[in-house]
């Protein structure tokens, strides 16, 4: 069985910065991909930034220059720097994993954290 799990969300004041992190545990065979999306109130899910196994990343267009994803692939874990945050980035983040267990090759999802933007 698979899990993923997310920490360091949280209340921060526009344009400060937070930093995401998701690790990933169970019998993983390969993670072909994370990432992180977002959902604000009211909105759909979108795809905020991902990272390949071969370290390829990609970002919306709202967060570019502003997020940076990172991975350790020995741990098994994504981080996602947040900076000069913006009262709109304010949703639950959530982990997403892109990955083959003992079983299957499936996609994985974290519980999600709340990131609020706010004065």
């Amino acid at each position: 069985q698979v899990q993923l799990g997310e920490s360091g969300g949280g209340l921060v004041q526009p344009g400060g910065s937070l930093r995401l992190s998701c690790a990933a545990s169970g019998s993983i065979l390969s993670i072909y991909r994370m990432a992180w999306y977002r959902q604000a109130p009211g909105k759909q899910r979108e795809l905020v930034t991902y990272i390949t196994s071969a370290g390829k990343t990609a970002y919306a267009d709202s967060v570019k220059g502003r997020f940076t994803i990172s991975r350790d692939k020995a741990k098994n874990t994504v981080t996602l720097q947040m900076s000069s945050l913006k009262p709109e980035d304010t949703a639950v983040y959530y982990c997403n994993a892109d990955l083959r267990n003992d079983l299957k090759r499936g996609d994985y999802w974290g519980p999600g954290t709340q990131v609020t933007v706010s004065s």
